[in-house]
C-alpha cells in the first residue's frame, strides 16, 4: 500500500467516524482532505455527498454523487445507490429514495457495515410512511449486523429507530425506554446524536401531553444543532417545537416556529417537510379563530398536496383542519366533504382524535346531539385505551389538547341537554380518569434506587441549610436534576391495559342516603353544579369561574398571612374582614343557589379546577357539617363500597423542626394506646414506610412541602430526609386512612381533565381511602387540640368527615379537608 493510499484511507475513516458521531462539518473536512490526494476516489465522493447534505447543501451532494456515478464500478454501485437514497430522503422524495435503497441492499453483501446503515435508513422510510412491521424487520436485522460487527453506535441507532416505531404505535413507555437506551450509548460514542434523540423524546412527551418537558428537550436540541451543523434535524426540531407550542395553547409561538421550520425546509429543497410545517402553522391559525375562510381554503389545498406526496396521515389531518374551519363558519356541507368515512390504517392517534372531534363539532352545529355524544365518547375511549398502556402516574394524569376539547364538547352538549343522568355521565368522563386504572409501582432498578437515595440525602442537606439561613444552591440544583431523572425513569413503566368503568348515575344516587353530592363543572367560563340526593336532582348555573377563582386566591393569601402570627390589631382586623368577604363571595358563588337541597345532610363535593383548593369547612353553610371532597363520583363510590376499617394498626409520626409535633403525637398515643410511635431520630423514612405499608390509620405531625413545579416530589420532612409522594407509590398496600396535620400538603396541582397531583393525591391514587389534610397554612399550636379531638372521634366510631366536623366546630380558621371517601 502506498503512503498516499494509506493516508486516504485514514482520512476517509476519520470522516466517517465524525459523521457517525453526528459531526458532519468535521467529516466534510476530512473527506475534502482525502479528495485533494485522490480526486477520483468514489468512496470519498460518496461520503462527502452525505456530509454536504447533512450540512444543508443537498444540491452539492447530488452533484458529488453524479460525479461518482461516472466513476462507479460493480463494487461501488451499491454504495452510491444507498447514498442517493439518503439524499432523496433529505429533499422529501420518499418513494424515489425507497426505490434506491431497495436496489442497493442486494448489492451490499460484501459491505456489511454499509448494509447495516442502509437497513437503518430504509427502516426510517418505512417508519415515516407508517409501515411499522417492515421498519422493525429492517431494524432488527441492522441491530444484529451491528452487534456482530462490534459497532455500538449503529446498535444504538437501531434501538433509537425502534423507539420511533414504538412511538408510532402509541407505546410511549417502550419508546422512551429505547430512546434512553440509545442516549446512554450516544453520550460516550456519538455526542452529536444527543440532540437528535432529544427531539424524538420530545415527540414522545408531546404525545403524552407533557408539553413543558417536551419543550425542555427541544430547547437543548435547538441550542446544539447550529453548533454541530445538522440542518435537516434542526428544521425538524423547529417543527416539533411548533407542535409543542400548539398543544400547549401558545399560538403565537407555534406560528413562529412553524414558519421558521417551513423556511428552513424550503431552503433545503425539501418541499415534503415544508408542507408538513405549513400544516402545523395552519392549525395554529385555526386556533386563533380568525380568517377562518382563508384557513379552510388553504388547509383543503394543502391536504391535496400532502396526499400527492404520499403523506396520508398528514393529508387527513390537514383536511380535518379545513373541516373544523368550515364548521366554525357554519358551512356544514363543505365540512362533510373533508371528513373521511373512516381514518386510514396508518392514521396516528392524534388524527383519529381530531376526526372524532370534528364529527362531534359537526353534530353540535347541526343540532344532532346524538352524533355529538357518540363521537366525543368514541374519541375519549380511544384516549382512555391509549392511557391504559402507560404505568407512570405522571403520564396517566397528562391529557392531550384534543382530549380536552373532546371532553369539553361532550360536556357542553350535555349541559344544553339538561337531563341529570346525561350531565352526570359527561362530568364523570371529563375528570380524574387516572383513578380508573390499576396503580403501577414505579421502577425500582439500581439506577433509580441510587438516584432516590442521593435525592433524599441532598434534600435533607438543602433543608438544613435553609433552616440555618445559608441556602445551598448547588445542592438544590442537583436535587432538581435528580428529580427530573427519577421522574423520567418512571415514564418507562407500562400499564396493564385495564380500567374500571365509571359509576352510573343510578349507582351513585342509590348510595346517597342522608347525603347530598354537589358535582361542579366549568363550561365556557361559567360554573355549573349538579346537585344529587337520593330523591332529588337539580342542575344549577352558578357564578363566573374567573370571579370565584379570584376570591379563592385572595382567601388563600389572607389565610397564609394570618396563620399563627401575632399581627398588629389594625392589620389583623383588615385581614379578618377580607377573609369574611372572600368566604361570603365563595358562598354566594358556590353554595347559595344550591342551599335548598342541602338540608341537614352530609355533603360530598366533586370539585373542578381551582375548586380543589377550597377550604369547604370555613364556608358558613358547611361549618359543623360533615363534608368529603372526592376527585370524582366514581372514586367516592368505590371508597364508600370498600368501607373504612376500624383503627386497629396505627402509626403516629413526629417530624423534626416542628415545635408541637412531639406533644401532638404523644397526646394521640394516649388516645390509641399501643401502636407505632416514631419520634425524633426514630422517625426515619425507612421505618415510616415499613410501618405505613398496610396500616389502618396513620398520622403525620411533620413539616410538609407542596412542590407545584414537580408535584411527584411533594414531601414530608422526617429525621433523615423527606418522605416523598414518589415513595407512596412504592407501597405494596396503602394505608386506609392518613392524617397530615401540618402545613398545606392538601394542595394539589390540577391538570386538564381535573387530574390531580400532589402528596394527598399520591395517597389516594395508591389506594388510601381517606386523607385529612389542609389546603392552606395551619396554625400548628391550635391544630394540636383539633387533632386530638378528631382522633377521639374516630376511636368512638365516627366516620372521618363527621369526626373532622366535630373537631373543628369550636376552632375557627382550620382549613382541613376530608379527601376521598368517608
Amino acid at each position: 500500500m502506498s503512503q498516499d493510499s494509506g493516508r486516504v484511507r485514514e482520512l476517509h475513516q476519520r470522516g466517517l467516524n465524525a459523521l457517525n458521531r453526528g459531526r458532519p462539518l468535521l467529516g466534510a473536512r476530512a473527506f475534502r482532505a482525502g479528495l485533494r490526494i485522490a480526486p477520483d476516489d468514489v468512496r470519498l465522493l460518496n461520503s462527502l455527498a452525505a456530509a454536504e447534505a447533512a450540512l444543508g447543501d443537498t444540491e452539492q451532494g447530488f452533484a458529488l454523487l453524479d460525479r461518482a456515478d461516472a466513476l462507479a464500478t460493480a463494487d461501488t454501485k451499491g454504495l452510491l445507490l444507498q447514498q442517493r437514497g439518503l439524499l432523496l430522503v433529505l429533499v422529501g422524495r420518499m418513494d424515489d429514495a425507497l426505490a434506491c435503497l431497495d436496489q442497493a441492499i442486494p448489492l451490499l453483501r460484501r459491505e456489511q457495515t454499509v448494509l447495516a446503515r442502509t437497513l437503518l435508513n430504509r427502516a426510517m422510510l418505512h417508519q415515516i410512511a407508517g409501515r411499522v412491521t417492515p421498519a422493525l424487520a429492517d431494524l432488527d436485522r441492522c441491530e444484529r449486523l451491528a452487534q456482530d460487527l462490534g459497532l455500538p453506535r449503529l446498535v444504538a441507532k437501531a434501538v433509537h429507530g425502534r423507539g420511533s416505531c414504538q412511538l408510532l404505535t402509541g407505546n410511549i413507555p417502550a419508546a422512551l425506554r429505547d430512546f434512553d437506551s440509545a442516549r446512554s450509548v450516544y453520550q460516550s460514542h456519538a455526542d452529536g446524536m444527543l440532540a437528535v434523540v432529544a427531539v424524538e423524546r420530545a415527540r414522545a412527551l408531546l404525545a403524552a401531553g407533557l408539553h413543558s418537558d417536551a419543550a425542555t428537550e427541544l430547547d437543548f436540541a435547538l441550542r446544539e444543532f447550529p453548533r454541530i451543523r445538522m440542518d435537516q434535524e434542526h428544521a425538524e426540531a423547529q417543527l416539533t417545537r411548533a407542535q409543542v407550542a400548539l398543544a400547549a395553547g401558545d399560538l403565537t409561538t407555534a406560528k413562529t416556529w412553524a414558519s421558521r421550520a417551513e423556511s428552513r425546509f424550503r431552503r433545503r429543497g425539501n418541499e415534503t417537510w415544508a408542507a408538513v410545517a405549513a400544516a402545523t402553522r395552519l392549525r395554529a391559525e385555526f386556533k386563533t379563530r380568525t380568517r377562518l375562510g382563508a384557513v379552510a381554503a388553504h388547509a383543503s389545498s394543502l391536504a391535496d398536496r400532502l396526499a400527492s406526496l404520499g403523506l396520508d396521515n398528514d393529508a387527513e389531518a390537514a383536511g380535518l383542519v379545513a373541516a373544523r374551519a368550515y364548521i366554525a363558519r357554519g358551512r356544514t356541507d363543505e365540512a362533510r366533504q373533508h371528513i373521511r368515512p373512516r381514518s386510514g390504517s396508518r392514521s396516528l392517534l392524534e388524527t383519529r382524535l381530531m376526526r372524532r372531534l370534528a364529527l362531534a363539532e359537526l353534530g353540535s352545529t347541526t343540532g344532532d346531539r346524538r352524533a355529538t355524544f357518540t363521537h366525543a365518547r368514541a374519541g375519549l375511549a380511544l384516549l382512555r385505551d391509549h392511557r391504559s398502556r402507560v404505568g407512570s402516574l405522571d403520564l396517566r394524569t397528562s391529557t392531550t389538547s384534543l382530549g380536552r376539547e373532546l371532553a369539553r364538547t361532550g360536556l357542553a352538549a350535555a349541559l344544553a341537554h339538561g337531563a341529570a343522568p346525561v350531565v352526570f355521565g359527561w362530568m364523570e368522563r371529563s375528570r380524574a380518569q387516572a383513578f380508573r386504572f390499576q396503580p403501577v409501582r414505579p421502577p425500582d432498578d439500581d439506577t433509580t434506587i441510587e438516584a432516590v437515595a442521593e435525592l433524599r440525602q441532598l434534600a435533607h442537606q438543602v433543608r438544613a441549610a435553609e433552616l440555618a439561613g445559608n441556602p445551598d444552591q448547588e445542592a438544590r440544583r442537583r436535587c432538581g436534576q435528580l428529580e427530573r431523572a427519577i421522574r423520567a425513569r418512571g415514564w418507562h413503566a407500562e400499564g396493564v391495559g385495564e380500567h374500571r368503568a365509571e359509576a352510573t348515575f343510578a349507582q351513585v344516587r342509590a348510595a346517597l342516603a342522608g347525603t347530598t353530592m354537589i358535582s361542579y363543572a366549568a363550561s365556557d367560563g361559567r360554573l355549573w353544579a349538579l346537585v344529587i340526593t337520593r330523591r332529588r336532582t337539580r342542575l344549577v348555573e352558578l357564578a363566573d369561574l374567573a370571579t370565584v377563582s379570584e376570591s379563592l386566591a385572595k382567601l388563600h393569601s389572607d389565610l397564609d398571612a394570618s396563620c399563627g402570627r401575632q399581627l398588629p390589631a389594625a392589620l389583623d382586623n383588615v385581614i379578618k374582614a377580607s377573609i369574611r368577604r372572600q368566604l361570603d363571595a365563595l358562598t354566594a358563588g358556590l353554595l347559595e343557589p344550591v342551599r335548598p337541597m342541602l338540608a341537614d345532610n352530609d355533603v360530598v363535593i366533586v370539585p373542578t379546577g381551582a375548586l380543589s383548593a377550597v377550604p369547604w369547612g370555613l364556608l358558613p353553610d358547611m361549618t359543623g357539617r360533615p363534608v368529603t371532597v372526592s376527585p370524582s363520583a366514581s372514586t367516592w363510590l368505590t371508597g364508600s363500597d370498600t368501607g373504612l376499617a376500624t383503627p386497629s394498626r396505627w402509626l403516629l409520626v413526629a417530624g423534626p423542626d416542628l415545635a408541637h409535633a412531639n406533644d401532638e403525637v404523644l397526646q394521640l398515643a394516649k388516645v390509641y394506646g399501643d401502636g407505632a410511635v416514631l419520634l425524633g431520630p426514630d422517625a426515619t423514612v425507612q421505618s415510616t414506610l415499613e410501618a405505613l405499608d398496610g396500616c389502618t390509620t396513620a398520622h403525620f405531625a411533620t413539616h410538609g412541602h407542596h412542590e407545584r413545579e414537580n408535584v411527584l416530589f411533594s414531601r414530608l420532612d422526617l429525621s433523615d430526609g423527606p418522605l416523598m409522594a414518589y415513595d407512596i407509590h412504592q407501597l405494596r398496600s396503602a394505608p386506609a386512612h392518613v392524617v397530615l396535620s401540618s402545613c398545606d400538603v392538601g394542595q394539589t396541582v390540577v391538570r386538564n381533565g381535573d387530574e390531580i397531583l400532589g402528596f394527598t393525591a399520591a395517597l389516594l391514587y395508591s389506594g388510601t381511602r381517606t386523607v385529612v389534610s389542609s389546603v392552606a397554612s395551619v396554625d400548628d399550636d391550635a391544630a394540636v387540640g383539633v387533632m386530638a379531638a378528631y382522633h377521639r372521634g374516630l376511636v368512638n366510631g365516627l366516620r372521618p368527615a363527621h369526626a373532622l366536623a366535630d373537631a373543628t366546630a369550636a376552632q375557627p380558621m382550620m382549613p382541613f379537608v376530608c379527601f376521598g371517601s368517608s
